[in-house]
């Protein structure tokens, strides 16, 4: 160093020091304040940054955790099997998150450094699916439905049914002397009757999980009946025909879903349904005692006018419960009816008056069905199932009535099921009888239109 700069250095320092000191020592103070708050905004910044990482990786973990549950719970393999797409998460969302252990992570308090690729979110792609707690539609060939009315909308669902049925029964009066020679009459008696039935039904729902209907039908009754007269001796066939039209008894019916179902989970629905006596019953036609009658032989005639009701008071409760197992919903209905007693019957005799029949009770009725039904596509399904009833024997004054034996109802029942939109479908059922007791061939028809 030369000697000219040793000899400016001391100068130079002092004018330096001259300088600093000539500084206000308030401003300072604000200096330094004003750069101990802009530190302490880095530092809260840096462990704002640390948390929303913090929670970006629990974000994560929950959501991970969320599709495993709903795994467990069948509810992806159900939305699957519906065509709904579910929840969509970009696994590199979770990659992005830095690890806290990671090397060259930033510890914390420190600013986060700056993403170097595009950040991914973890949105879900597309609105998630509302879950749907309602059973499955299938076909119905049953007479309850497994899919209840929404809240607050109305069904209406016009109906027609055929039946035919025919029976043959042969009757033997006199005795035998040797196996295969009859001394006596026989009465050979065939029974073909056709009932046809139109009907209406309003069902409502009350709320999601119960609905109310009422029904009402139409019901026209045609009976032919062909037979010999017993104790005339007679080679000739007599027909005798009877017919009746006119409203049948009402029903009222009020269902519940109990549970929610699912994949491999099935759906139970109870209901109660009360039916009335409006339609004409047995006991209020007039009996034919002058052409099928022979003298004071009373327990031969047969109603001149064919009934439309039942003639009793009945309340039925029973359970209707599906199975969903991919691509099939298996269904079935058990339920038990309840004839009420009538007090005090006496029935019209053609030219005789009135006959006293006393307390008489029609026999009750546990039923029992069973069935499966597959979806086709989005419109069509169809169904096959069984319906089994087992009849009790009416009783007279507390006694089983002479005649009056038990019967099984058997019936296969193939159906399909065509939705032309929301609003509009048609519902064909062909039940054929496997009993001797059951009507030969039934087939219904139903439209149900929503409001």
């Amino acid at each position: 160093m030369s000697a000219l700069a040793l000899a400016v250095l001391p100068l130079w320092i002092g004018a330096c020091l001259a300088q600093e000191s000539s500084v206000d020592p308030e401003l300072r103070d604000k200096i330094d304040a004003q750069g101990r708050r802009i530190d302490a905004m880095r530092t809260r910044m840096a462990e704002q940054l640390a948390e929303l990482e913090q929670m970006k990786r629990e974000l994560a973990a929950q959501e991970l955790q969320y599709n495993d549950l709903r795994k467990a719970v069948g509810l992806n393999a159900l939305e699957e099997a519906r065509g709904a797409a579910g929840e969509l998460a970009d696994p590199r969302a979770q990659a992005s998150a830095p690890a806290q252990d990671a090397p060259g992570a930033p510890p914390p308090g420190a600013p986060a450094a700056p993403a170097s690729g595009p950040v991914v979110a973890t949105q879900p792609v597309g609105r998630r699916p509302e879950t749907d707690e309602r059973p499955p539609e299938v076909a119905p060939i049953f007479d309850q439905p497994g899919v209840l009315t929404p809240r607050g909308k109305l069904i209406v669902e016009p109906s027609y049914q055929y039946g035919y049925s025919s029976s043959d029964r042969v009757a033997l009066v006199g005795y035998t002397v040797i196996p295969a020679v009859l001394i006596g009459l026989v009465d050979v008696r065939q029974v073909k009757q056709t009932t046809q039935t139109g009907a209406i039904a309003f069902r409502y729902g009350l709320t999601n999980r119960m609905e109310l209907e009422v029904r009402v039908p139409y019901v026209d009754v045609h009976t032919d009946t062909i037979s010999r007269e017993i104790f005339t001796g007679t080679a000739t066939d007599r027909l005798f025909t009877t017919s009746g039209k006119g409203i049948g008894d009402v029903e009222a019916t009020l269902r519940y879903q109990i549970n929610d179902g699912g994949p491999d989970k099935p759906y139970y629905i109870g209901w109660f349904r009360a039916k009335s006596r409006t339609g004409r019953d047995p006991f209020e036609v007039t009996t034919d005692c002058v052409t099928r009658c022979i003298e004071s032989f009373t327990g031969t005639g047969l109603p001149l006018r064919s009934p439309t009701g039942s003639g009793f008071y009945s309340a039925q409760l029973g359970v209707t419960w599906l199975y969903p197992s991919d691509p099939v919903v298996f269904f079935g209905n058990l339920s038990y009816l309840r004839n009420f007693e009538r007090k005090n019957v006496s029935r019209t005799i053609l030219g005789g008056g009135k006959q006293f029949l006393g307390d008489v009770k029609a026999g009750d009725i546990a039923d029992i069905s069973i069935g499966m039904g597959l979806s086709l596509n989005e419109k069509a399904s169809i169904s096959i199932g069984y319906d089994q009833a087992f009849v009790a024997r009416t009783t007279q004054d507390g006694h089983p009535l002479a005649g009056s034996a038990r019967a099984t109802l058997g019936s296969l029942l193939i159906g399909g099921s065509y939705r032309f939109n929301d609003k509009e479908t048609l519902n064909i059922t062909l039940g054929v009888g496997v009993t001797r007791d059951t009507p030969d061939t039934t087939i219904t028809v139903r439209l149900p239109l929503t409001l």
